[in-house]
């Protein structure tokens, strides 16, 4: 986006006992668990707490008290208890990164697969890798995030004009292989070669299509699931500058802009084809946070850092701020 943002209002949040998902009401399949009470315990736990060192952090998911975090490096899945900050790698990566991911309410974990093409799908409770999913073994490819719908998971490609369903069963049974489609996206939205194109995904207020960010471009997309094709959404000419990792409550939409440091919240309307920007959150606490997750009256984001060159002693940490 312009480098102009929106401008900021001061607001006052109350803290209420809520769970949120991100899917629309209609949705059979939460991609959270139900988070307890603000009330009674987030504005009790750190709002910044450590990864380990080298972690090199891109994706987060909460169920419960427990954030999960998803390693660019060599894909390892962390699990670190928001109470105390402590955690432990649930599950080893497979050697390239875990980035985008979202839980359900089977404590099954959908992990994007970056550079590898893939996705795959691990036991919370086990670490045990329940099904993986090649997308494609074409290059460049990178898949970045992931969104559950109703009976279906949907990830990003930034290097390729797709998105790839995953087509759950009966129950939320996972497919095979065979239940993978992919969908090209049609439309307003214009690829560009070897930059980072799709990024972050949700779903519309309704919860009848799909909501992507154009890291290049800025550009919020929403997708028909179905066919692929998309329609730029009006958004009064504000631009989503590095948008990178999407999380909606409601007809509110949070766009994580990564190099900004900064989140842009957006008020949609139902379908999710015009939208506001009617604030920004920021800390100084931010360095490149890069996706996103509620936790009661919270969201917390790891900051990937970009613009340090990665040590065996590199910090990596996770920051809290009032949504």
């Amino acid at each position: 986006m312009s480098r102009q943002v929106g401008r900021t209002l001061v607001a006052t949040f109350a803290l209420t006992a809520l769970a949120f998902t991100s899917l629309a009401t209609a949705s059979a399949t939460p991609q959270t668990a139900a988070a307890p009470t603000a009330s009674s315990s987030s504005r009790h736990f750190p709002v910044r707490f450590d990864l380990p060192n080298n972690f090199q952090p891109e994706g987060i998911a909460i169920a419960g008290t427990t954030a999960y975090f998803g390693s660019r490096l060599d894909g390892d899945i962390y699990a670190a208890n928001l109470k105390t900050g402590q955690g432990r790698v649930i599950t080893q990566g497979p050697g390239t990164g875990s980035l985008g991911m979202k839980v359900d309410n089977r404590g099954r974990l959908f992990v994007a697969g970056a550079a590898g093409g893939n996705g795959r799908v691990i036991d919370t409770r086990t670490g045990k890798v329940l099904a993986s999913y090649t997308f494609t073994t074409s290059t460049p490819t990178f898949v970045n995030d992931v969104i559950l719908g109703k009976d279906a998971a949907y990830f990003t490609d930034s290097q390729q004009p797709v998105i790839y369903k995953v087509k759950l069963g009966r129950n939320g049974k996972l497919p095979g292989q065979s239940g993978v489609q992919t969908i090209p996206l049609t439309g307003d939205y214009v690829h560009t070669p070897m930059v980072n194109n799709g990024n972050g995904i949700s779903l519309t207020p309704d919860g009848k299509a799909l909501i992507i960010v154009q890291s290049s471009t800025g550009f919020l997309f929403r997708v028909d699931p179905r066919t692929g094709v998309t329609r730029k959404i009006d958004l009064g000419g504000a631009v989503m500058t590095n948008g990178d990792g999407l999380l909606r409550s409601g007809d509110t939409l949070y766009v994580v802009q990564n190099r900004l440091n900064q989140i842009a919240v957006l008020d949609l309307n139902k379908s999710g084809t015009r939208g506001e920007q009617i604030r920004v959150i920021t800390s100084t606490d931010f360095d490149v946070p890069t996706t996103a997750a509620f936790f009661g009256n919270r969201i917390y984001l790891p900051n990937a850092r970009f613009g340090v060159t990665p040590t065996p002693d590199t910090k990596y940490w996770v920051t809290a701020v009032r949504r």
